[in-house]
């Protein structure tokens, strides 16, 4: 199957030995794993500021190839959405993905062998059952008092 996420001519490697914040835009794009979690709604709680995973998800999310259908564009449709950087990766932390690369690198640790980077193949994460492929609901069919009644436990 085709990778929606170039990953073609990218240095060897390239995560165990550039910093994140030393990374080319097409580095740092290609550490997306594809798995979606980042797009799915969550829910915080404003007095604990524990965040809560529903399967209620961004209205661009394709649920089967996990990724936005209108990445490049967005914004025009979503303009919460945010932009991860290096910069502000610090502070996206607490709602981000255990499994997600941006923070396993930031926080020292390894790609999981089900990355696409590693394994060469876009569907392995599916296949690890870590993502969300024909777990989602779009948002459109959930009213916002009804999120709850759609919290998940992450899928690891």
């Amino acid at each position: 199957m085709s990778d929606a996420i170039d990953r073609t001519g990218l240095r060897d490697r390239f995560w165990e030995h550039v910093p994140l914040k030393k990374m080319t835009q097409r580095e740092w794009e290609a550490l997306c794993d594809g798995c979606g979690k980042c797009c799915l709604n969550k829910l915080e709680d404003e007095e604990t500021g524990d965040v809560a995973l529903t399967r209620v998800a961004c209205r661009l999310l394709d649920g089967e190839s996990c990724l936005c259908s209108q990445y490049p564009i967005r914004h025009q449709f979503v303009p919460e959405c945010i932009t991860l950087t290096a910069k502000t990766l610090e502070s996206h932390l607490y709602w981000m993905p255990q499994t997600c690369a941006y923070r396993l690198l930031h926080e020292g640790q390894p790609l999981y062998d089900w990355h696409p980077l590693i394994s060469g193949d876009p569907e392995s994460v599916h296949r690890a059952g870590v993502s969300v492929r024909n777990l989602t609901v779009p948002e459109f069919e959930v009213d916002d008092d009804d999120w709850e009644d759609h919290i998940i436990e992450e899928p690891l």
